[in-house]
């Protein structure tokens, strides 16, 4: 079978569950099965083990159970000793490769982050990180055709890993602070929006001598029924803040499903993501590692570059797409060019001292001390950030290509902006940009940036806007609707309406 379209970049995602009218499902027993046995071959081959062990874990959604259930049993098939973790986060999976005691050959995380409840999906891991695109594919070649070992059965065994790998948080807390309860007299609440993410609440803040009253959506509900838990989610954020709110809490703390992502509330109320996250953490940062280069996506605004700078670090703006970002930092630090921190503004933020891992749970815990660390030397969490300048306005559009050859069309769109741009009054080609076409326009055109890229995945141009100025965002649009109006297989009612 050909099981190519179940890639996702790095992961594999479809769909598990009926329940959404044109969905059907495609991550059938039978897929499963042979994408289980298309890992052990994968990892049969890259270790030349005989002995494999791998460990399983899962977030909250409805079908994986079911999913892993199958995963299972296709890899004991092919000699692999499996080890069910059941409930557990996506980074945990990866630490349970390399934690003395642990350090399994490989490791899978059954989760879909935050798409809809009938999605589901894989990731895989070994001790090197995430497995790439390239590995993907090899899995699903293997899956699909009628690869298999020559291993004698395997086993499964239930086993537990979230208690060592929240002690390895709640150490790290305690060691950077010099406290045993550190965030005693705080008090922080968490929203989980019934993921996977509740562990945090009983495993690490709780004995660190914290608060936790108001936390909420902390038991798993695959069926999620308060809200997506996407940091990027209006809902969600907006739950987290009246969380924050109603308790008087020093700190609110949101994960996605996985909890490879993260978001935060301030005391006063204020949200911590996209640009202001990335700030706070490169603030930290370059305290501890002056000059280190910050790499971010390509959407990141122009006043957190100048942040950086002025704490005398270096952004690098790339590409979308968490892999992405954590590669080039990867390259940049092969190079001997020190980079600490790959981050996009969705929230995937992956520390090089801590394996090039986005954990949410990480970012958290970073955060966590320099809370702690405020209160002794008499500063705040806001304080790190008070010289950031936002945008007036931010604005995204996302225009679908109504073609079936969509990345053609799309590469073209964005070749002919890149030379009208060029020639166009009062704009300015961004210097150093590494996807789409990002032009800088004068105060007169809106004083501001747009952004335009092709999706890595889908047939869409997303757009983003950002005007230092009220009104700016619709100059900006008004000026590119000119230009986008000339290409007809391109849905940009969205962006036409604004500008009028």
């Amino acid at each position: 079978m050909d099981y190519s379209k179940l890639q996702n970049g790095s992961d594999i995602r479809g769909v598990a569950l009926e329940g959404i009218e044109g969905q059907h499902i495609n991550l059938t027993e039978q897929a499963c099965k042979d994408i289980g046995r298309g890992f052990a071959v994968w990892l049969y081959k890259k270790t030349g083990k005989k002995d494999l062990r791998v460990a399983v874990g899962r977030d909250s959604r409805l079908s994986g159970p079911q999913l892993c259930g199958w995963l299972c049993q296709a890899m004991v098939e092919q000699g692999i000793k499996v080890t069910d973790f059941k409930m557990a986060s996506t980074p945990a999976m990866f630490m349970s490769t390399v934690t003395e005691g642990y350090e399994f050959d490989g490791s899978v995380m059954i989760t879909a982050s935050h798409l809809p409840f009938n999605r589901n999906g894989f990731k895989f891991f070994v001790a090197q990180g995430g497995l790439e695109k390239g590995d993907i594919k090899e899995i699903l070649a293997y899956a699909g055709g009628e690869d298999k070992t020559d291993l004698p059965c395997g086993k499964i065994v239930d086993g537990e890993f979230m208690e060592a790998y929240s002690k390895i948080l709640a150490d790290k807390i305690r060691l950077a602070t010099g406290e045993d309860k550190p965030l005693a007299g705080f008090k922080i609440v968490v929203d989980a929006g019934n993921g996977a993410g509740g562990f945090y609440v009983d495993k690490v803040l709780k004995p660190l001598g914290a608060d936790t009253t108001g936390s909420r959506f902390l038991d798993p509900d695959g069926s999620f029924p308060n809200h997506i838990p996407n940091p990027e989610n209006k809902e969600a954020m907006e739950s987290i803040t009246e969380a924050v709110k109603q308790n008087n809490a020093d700190l609110g703390i949101i994960f996605d499903t996985d909890v490879d992502r993260a978001g935060a509330v301030l005391s006063d109320g204020s949200e911590l993501n996209r640009n202001r996250i990335i700030a706070m953490l490169s603030a930290i940062l370059l305290r501890e590692h002056p000059g280190t280069t910050i790499v971010t996506d390509s959407i990141t605004s122009t006043g957190l570059a100048e942040f950086i700078k002025e704490k005398g670090g270096i952004h690098h703006r790339f590409k979308r797409g968490y892999r992405n970002v954590i590669n080039e930092s990867i390259r940049l630090n092969g190079l001997g060019q020190d980079s600490q921190l790959a981050i996009e503004t969705s929230g995937h933020g992956a520390f090089k001292e801590n394996y090039f891992l986005d954990d949410g749970a990480y970012i958290v815990t970073k955060l966590l001390i320099e809370l702690a660390r405020g209160k002794k030397e008499g500063y705040t969490l806001a304080s790190l950030i008070d010289t950031l300048k936002e945008p007036k306005e931010s604005v995204e559009f996302r225009m679908n290509i109504m073609l079936e050859d969509f990345k053609a069309y799309g590469q073209k769109v964005i070749e002919d902006l890149n030379a009208y741009a060029s020639n166009k009054e009062g704009w300015s080609l961004a210097p150093d940009n590494f996807e789409g076409v990002r032009v800088n326009l004068n105060a007169e055109k809106g004083n501001g940036w747009f952004l335009l890229r092709l999706s890595l995945h889908d047939p869409l141009l997303p757009l983003n806007i950002e005007s230092n100025d009220v009104g700016g965002a619709k100059k900006i649009a008004t000026e590119l609707a000119e230009f986008i109006k000339g290409y007809d297989k391109l849905d940009a009612k969205s962006l036409l309406d604004f500008a009028k």
